[in-house]
């Protein structure tokens, strides 16, 4: 049984008790993130405690803990949950109060943790995805736990036969429902830069960071939906699904319908990146 955290203790995950007045069980008040390990060590720990950071001072939740705190407290979860490779979820809540939309003047914040294992990396298969209309809110930014629309998103997803759904507002793709998107045309790699309608992906970040490194041309710009059919391969990053083509969109075929070369250079550069000394 895998152990987790709640506000100071660890104990077995089964075990673990949430108050029914928690303002993150009553109303989504609440961020959170997914910290992936890799034998046993946290990775890009500085860049996922900053959005949560960023996500916290979006929503007025005060920081429980300083980096240092988070990084030993987070550490010792993996170091109880057996090390080697993981993805530790985290969850911040504004904490117990009695049921009110106000914010309550002296609710404590509720802090949660949990670990569960990852296989080990093999090149991924090409997924199916579709597009959906992007029906969520305008602070996608915020890694809330509010995460309805994209679970009903999702569910639309597996139901047509597919993986995930790739986002389109007002005619340009925003991201998945738990991914970031990108896209490749003559060569050139482009992904919908930051903004307050997508998540700003640790692993969308890295990519771009390593890509561009190598000599990658990548831009940060608009992909709208003639560019996301036209283009010759598609992409779709996340912290535990790591960069995965995309085969087939909507029922068409995306290039070859097999992983393409710009992926397969940027997924090779992406696996090293990962092996470098403190990563």
């Amino acid at each position: 049984m895998s152990t987790a955290y709640l506000d100071g203790n660890f104990a077995p995950l089964a075990e673990i008790r949430i108050p029914a007045l928690d303002r993150g069980f009553l109303f989504g008040d609440a961020v959170y993130e997914v910290v992936p390990a890799y034998g046993g060590s946290l990775f890009r720990l500085d860049q996922h405690l900053l959005r949560l950071e960023n996500s916290l001072n979006a929503v007025r939740i005060d920081n429980p803990h300083s980096r240092g705190q988070w990084s030993r407290l987070l550490g010792e979860l993996v170091e109880r949950n057996g090390g080697g490779d993981q993805a530790v979820y985290v969850q911040v809540t504004r904490g117990v109060a009695p049921r009110d939309h106000a914010f309550p003047p002296d609710a404590v914040p509720t802090v949660f943790a949990m670990s569960r294992g990852m296989s080990a990396r093999e090149r991924p298969r090409p997924l199916r995805a579709i597009t959906l209309e992007d029906i969520r809110w305008l602070r996608c930014d915020i890694k809330s736990t509010s995460l309805l629309p994209n679970v009903l998103l999702r569910q639309q997803a597996i139901d047509a036969g597919a993986d995930e759904c790739i986002l389109l507002r007002s005619g340009f793709a925003t991201e998945g429902a738990a991914t970031n998107v990108f896209v490749v045309r003559d060569g050139v790699v482009s992904t919908p830069p930051h903004g307050s309608l997508l998540l700003p992906g640790i692993t969308r970040d890295l990519v771009v960071e390593v890509a561009t490194e190598a000599g990658v041309t990548v831009r940060e710009e608009d992909v709208s939906e003639s560019d996301l059919r036209g283009a010759a391969e598609i992409w779709v990053t996340s912290s535990t699904k790591e960069v995965v083509p995309v085969g087939e969109l909507d029922g068409q075929q995306v290039g070859s319908g097999a992983p393409g070369p710009v992926w397969d250079r940027v997924w090779s550069l992406f696996q090293d990146y990962k092996r470098r000394p403190g990563a």
